[in-house]
């Protein structure tokens, strides 16, 4: 709780003449703190994911072109099938996603991050970082000691993130990807952060 001073005692006041040396204070509630769940997406998380991918703020740096949701719905069955879809929510609203995909046999101790973005509305709010942290705790939890991921050459911002969350640049893609509304070719950094 937070106390703030809204009057203090005045002497032509006779609710305060009684107690000179009394302040009265209101107590007002702080923002409470943010409860975060990184959980398996769901059916129900359908439109929240779809939204996600093809906002035109997260878009291109997402692995899909625009297309309809009808299009969009085999691909986010076998997301689900797959068990690699996650949701990062924030006091019971979802509001960032991520795909986390676990290698096998001898790279069994590295997971792959990608379709990683936080919803518009929420930009700014350190919901990016979070989930990143998120990230690192479902990891260690699986005894995972690497992960990776690419970014795009032209997105410093998320470069800059991934940076500050210990991931280090290991390499260059070249032409890794293609943007078809640009009609170009575009690099990736490949990143990675090794887990204590």
């Amino acid at each position: 709780m937070n106390a703030e001073t809204i009057a203090t005692p005045d002497n032509n006041c006779p609710a305060f003449s009684l107690l000179p040396d009394l302040m009265l204070t209101l107590i007002l509630p702080t923002q409470l703190p943010t409860m975060f769940q990184l959980r398996l997406a769901s059916p129900e998380d359908f439109e929240f994911i779809y939204t996600l991918y093809f906002h035109e703020a997260t878009n291109a740096g997402l692995l899909y072109e625009p297309m309809f949701k009808e299009e969009f719905l085999p691909i986010y069955t076998q997301l689900l099938a797959q068990q690699c879809k996650y949701v990062l929510v924030a006091n019971d609203e979802p509001v960032g996603m991520v795909k986390l995909i676990r290698q096998t046999h001898r790279t069994r101790h590295v997971c792959y991050i990608g379709g990683l973005a936080i919803h518009p509305m929420h930009f700014g709010k350190g919901y990016g970082r979070q989930l990143l942290e998120e990230v690192k705790k479902w990891a260690k939890e699986r005894g995972i000691l690497r992960l990776e991921l690419d970014v795009d050459d032209d997105n410093p911002r998320a470069k800059r993130l991934y940076e500050k969350a210990g991931f280090e640049v290991e390499g260059v893609l070249r032409k890794l990807a293609y943007r078809q509304k640009e009609q170009r070719y575009f690099d990736n950094y490949r990143m990675a952060l090794l887990l204590d």
